[in-house]
C-alpha cells in the first residue's frame, strides 16, 4: 500500500516542496507540494526525478576502506578506526595545516553539511580549507564583506514586486536561481512581464532566459565589470544618481564617482563589444524605473574581475536608490539567523589574514583557492609542510577545479584521504576511506544557507520520509563521528558533538545582553530543547534564539521546532522588508562604497580598457536537468539537450571548417579535449560554450550510466593560473581557446 510524505527538494537552490509517493521504503513518485508556503506546487525535472536519484543503484551502501591498494567494503567501526589512525598520524607528525579539508556544493543542500563542517574545521585548526565557493560565488561574498562588513549579507532581487530586472551572467530558467532562492523563477519572470515590468538580460548566449527578455545584450565574455562601471559612470554624469533613503547609510559616494571617471561608455564599448548608446540606455532605463534590481551570477563571478563586477551590481542598486527597498534588492532574514544586534560600527571584513603556502594566494572568508589545491599537495617549499591528508566532504574537485589531471595525480600521492560521498567518483576513487551518506529520502531537511538568500522569508522542515535503512548511518552521525575521529576523540558518543555546540551556543547567549535568554542558566535552557535527535535539538535552539523565535518562552507566539512541526508545509514569515542599518557590520557602521581593496584593484580594470580579445573564447553552460557533476548517473536526467557538446556560432563553424555533429579538438592553457560540435546561433560569434561537470571516463569509478556518455572535463582546458585576485575565484569564463576539426568520434 502506498503512502505520501513531504520532502524539501535538495537538488538545487530553489528548495521546492515535494510530495513523495512511497511504496514500502521506495520512493515511486514525486510531485510539487501545492500547499508549500514557498514553492506552491512548482517542480522542475530534477525534483520530478527525486525517486530515481534516491534509488540510484550505484550509490554506495557500506563504507569502503583501502586494503592492499584496493577499496573494499568494511564495517563502520573499521572505517572510523582507519580515519582516526590516518588523520591523527598526519597531524601529530606534520601539524594541523598538513590536513586539508575540501567542502563541495552539496554541503549547503543538507542539514548535516550545514551543521557539522564548521565544527570539523574548528576542531582540526587547519588553514588548508578549500570549497566550491572559489569556483563559483566567492566574488559575491568578498564584495558583500567589503561593502557591508559581512560576507554573507547578500541582497537578493525582490522578484515579486520589482518593475525592472537586469540580469547579468545569470540564466535562472536553467539554473532555477543561484544566490537567489526562488521556486518557480521562470514564473516570477513571466509575472514581472505580465504586470508591465521590464526584463533585461546581459549574456554572451541567447539563453532560455535571454529569449524571454525585453532586451538582450550579447556582451563579450569577461567584460561584465567594464559594462557595469560604464553604467555607473553614466548615472553620475547625467545626474541620475538618487540614493534616497539610503543616503544616511552611505560612505564614500564622492570617492566612488571619482574612481569611475575613466569608464565612459565610449571607452568600454570596444572591449565589451556593446555600443555606447546602448550602455547609456541601460543606465537611463534603470534609473527611470519606479523600482529596479540588478542581479549578477556565475557568469559575472567566474571572470578576471569577478569581485569588481559583483561590487558594481550592488553599486548600481545603491546609486538608483534600489538597495534595501521593496521592489529593489533586499536583505533576507532567515529564521535561524542570529539574534539581531543593534546597528552600529562593528568588526568589518578582512582579506588576506593568511596566504597559501606555494603561490601565496590570500585567504578569503577563511578559504584558499580551490585552484591551488594540487600545488599545495604536490609542491614542496620552505614555507611549511605540504598537504599530506585530505578530508573531502561531498566534493568532486577532479572535475570542478582547473587542471583535473594534475589534481588527479596529486590525490594519488596523499598519505591519507577520506571522502564522505554516496558515489565512487572521479575524486573519491583516491580515498583510503569512503563514508557513504544515505539517500535523501532517509535524511531530514532544513535549508540553513538558502533561507538567507530567499526572495520571501519563510521556514520549513521535513523529517526523513523513509526510515534509515539497516546498515546505513545518518549523514549527521557520519560527520559527527568524523569530527571525533579527526580531532582525537575517536570512540566518544557522537551526541557529544551536538552537546558541545549546544553548550557553547547557549553559554554565549546567556551572557549576551541583546539575547532573549540573557541571564538565564544554560542547563535550564538545554533541558527545554525539543527534538528527537541532536540535529533537531540544534535546529530548535537556533529557531528559538533567532529573529522570529519564542526566546525560550519570552515571546509565546514565536518560532520553535514544536511549532514548525505543527506546520508541515512551512510557515510564511512575510515578504522581504527594508532592514538597514541592522545588517551592516562595517567598522564605520555604514555601507562603505569604495573599500580600499576595491580601490586598489580598479587600476587592473582600467588596464582592461586597452585590451580587446582576439580569437575564440570559451564560456560555460547550465542545463536544467543537471547540477555540476551530481546527476549524470541518473538516466531520467541525461540525454536530450543535456549533453556535453561545444556550442559554436555558424560563422565561426564555417570559418574553421566544423560541421554540426563533427568532432572538434579544443585546446587551452591546461590541456585539450575532444568533443562533438553543435552549431547554433544561440551563442554570439567569437564565443564557444561547453558545459561544466562532465568527464566521467576515469578508471576506478562506479558511475555506470555516466560512463556510457562521459562527456569531457571543460576545466581541463585551464591550468589554474587565472584567478580573480581579490577572491581567489577561478576564471572559468572568457578563456582563450583554439579549435581544430578532427576525425569522427
Amino acid at each position: 500500500m502506498s503512502r505520501t510524505a513531504l520532502r524539501i527538494c535538495p537538488l538545487c537552490e530553489a528548495t521546492c516542496g515535494l510530495t513523495l509517493t512511497i511504496e514500502g521504503t521506495r520512493v515511486t513518485g514525486a510531485r510539487g507540494d501545492r500547499d508549500d508556503v514557498f514553492s506552491k506546487g512548482f517542480i522542475c525535472p530534477k525534483g520530478a526525478a527525486f525517486g530515481a536519484v534516491d534509488a540510484d543503484p550505484d550509490r554506495l551502501r557500506t563504507p569502503l576502506v583501502r586494503r592492499d591498494g584496493e577499496l573494499r567494503e568494511a564495517t563502520w567501526e573499521e572505517a572510523f578506526d582507519a580515519v582516526a589512525a590516518g588523520i591523527r598520524a598526519v597531524v601529530d607528525g606534520h601539524g594541523a595545516n598538513s590536513v586539508g579539508v575540501v567542502l563541495g556544493n552539496p554541503n549547503v543542500h543538507t542539514m548535516a553539511g550545514a551543521l557539522y563542517p564548521p565544527v570539523l574545521l574548528s576542531g582540526l585548526g587547519t588553514r588548508s580549507v578549500f570549497t566550491a565557493s572559489t569556483v563559483d560565488q566567492m566574488p559575491k561574498h568578498v564584495s558583500s564583506g567589503l561593502l557591508y562588513g559581512d560576507a554573507n549579507a547578500i541582497p537578493v532581487p525582490d522578484l515579486d514586486h520589482t518593475d525592472h530586472l537586469l540580469l547579468i551572467g545569470a540564466n535562472p530558467l536553467e539554473s532555477n536561481g543561484s544566490l537567489c532562492t526562488a521556486p518557480d523563477f521562470p514564473g516570477k519572470l513571466k509575472a514581472l512581464k505580465a504586470r508591465g515590468g521590464t526584463l533585461t538580460v546581459i549574456d554572451p548566449r541567447r539563453t532560455r532566459t535571454a529569449r524571454l527578455a525585453d532586451r538582450h545584450i550579447a556582451v563579450r565574455p569577461g567584460t561584465d565589470a567594464l559594462l557595469l562601471a560604464a553604467m555607473a559612470y553614466t548615472l553620475f554624469e547625467e545626474g541620475l544618481v538618487d540614493t534616497g533613503e539610503l543616503t544616511p547609510h552611505l560612505q564614500g559616494i564622492d570617492e566612488l564617482r571619482s574612481s569611475l571617471g575613466d569608464f565612459t561608455p565610449e571607452a568600454v564599448a570596444g572591449p565589451c563589444d556593446v555600443d555606447a548608446v546602448v550602455i547609456r540606455t541601460l543606465a537611463r532605463e534603470l534609473a527611470a524605473a519606479p523600482t529596479a534590481a540588478v542581479y549578477g551570477r556565475i557568469g559575472s563571478c567566474t571572470v578576471p574581475h569577478g569581485t569588481l563586477a559583483s561590487w558594481l551590481v550592488d553599486v548600481l542598486n545603491i546609486l538608483t536608490g534600489n538597495l534595501d527597498r521593496p521592489g529593489g534588492a533586499l536583505f533576507p532574514q532567515a529564521a535561524t539567523d542570529r539574534t539581531p544586534r543593534p546597528a552600529g560600527p562593528s568588526h568589518g571584513f578582512a582579506l588576506g589574514r593568511w596566504h597559501s603556502r606555494v603561490s601565496q594566494h590570500p585567504e578569503a572568508k577563511g578559504e584558499l583557492p580551490l585552484s591551488a589545491l594540487a600545488e599545495e599537495i604536490d609542491t614542496a617549499t620552505r614555507e611549511g609542510e605540504p598537504i599530506r591528508a585530505l578530508v573531502v566532504v561531498a566534493a568532486n574537485p577532479v572535475l570542478s577545479a582547473p587542471d583535473g589531471d594534475r589534481l588527479d595525480k596529486a590525490l594519488g600521492s596523499l598519505d591519507f584521504m577520506v571522502s564522505v560521498d554516496p558515489y565512487l567518483n572521479e575524486t573519491s576513487r583516491h580515498a583510503h576511506v569512503v563514508l557513504p551518506p544515505p539517500p535523501p529520502s532517509q535524511s531530514p531537511h532544513h535549508d540553513f544557507a538558502f533561507n538567507t538568500l530567499a526572495v520571501r522569508n519563510q521556514v520549513r522542515f521535513t523529517r526523513p520520509a523513509v526510515p534509515l535503512e539497516p546498515g546505513r548511518m545518518a549523514e549527521t552521525e557520519i560527520l559527527a563521528r568524523l569530527i571525533l575521529a579527526a580531532t582525537g576523540m575517536h570512540g566518544a558518543d557522537p551526541s557529544a558533538v551536538d552537546d558541545l555546540v549546544i553548550g557553547q551556543t547557549l553559554g554565549k547567549a546567556v551572557k549576551d545582553p541583546h539575547s532573549p535568554v540573557h541571564g538565564r542558566g544554560p542547563g535550564e535552557l538545554t533541558a527545554e530543547l525539543a527534538g528527537d535527535t541532536g540535529p533537531e535539538r540544534r535546529l530548535d535552539m537556533m529557531l528559538r534564539l533567532g529573529p522570529y523565535g519564542d526566546g525560550f518562552g519570552v515571546r509565546p507566539d514565536g518560532l520553535s521546532l514544536t511549532k514548525l512541526l505543527a506546520h508541515p508545509h512551512g510557515i510564511d514569515l512575510g515578504p522581504l522588508r527594508s532592514r538597514l542599518p541592522q545588517p551592516l557590520k562595517t567598522r564605520s557602521g555604514k555601507v562603505e562604497l569604495l573599500p580600499r581593496p576595491i580601490a586598489d584593484d580598479l587600476p587592473r580594470l582600467r588596464e582592461a580598457l586597452r585590451h580587446k580579445a582576439d580569437g575564440l573564447v570559451l564560456i560555460g553552460r547550465r542545463h536544467l536537468r543537471s547540477n555540476n557533476s551530481w546527476m549524470h548517473n541518473v538516466p531520467a536526467l541525461t540525454g536530450g539537450t543535456n549533453r556535453c557538446t561545444l556550442h559554436i556560432h555558424p560563422e565561426d563553424a564555417e570559418r574553421l571548417g566544423l560541421k554540426d555533429g563533427a568532432a572538434v579538438r579544443i585546446k587551452g592553457a591546461g590541456g585539450e579535449v575532444v568533443t562533438e560540435t553543435e552549431v547554433t546561433d544561440g551563442v554570439r560569434p567569437g564565443v564557444v560554450s561547453l558545459p561544466h561537470g562532465w568527464g566521467h571516463d576515469r578508471p576506478g569509478t562506479r558511475l555506470g550510466h555516466a560512463a556510457k556518455d562521459p562527456g569531457v572535463n571543460v576545466n581541463q582546458l585551464l591550468d589554474g593560473s587565472l584567478l580573480d585576485p581579490l577572491s581567489g575565484n577561478a576564471v572559468l569564463n572568457g578563456i582563450p581557446v583554439k579549435l581544430a576539426a578532427v576525425a569522427a568520434l
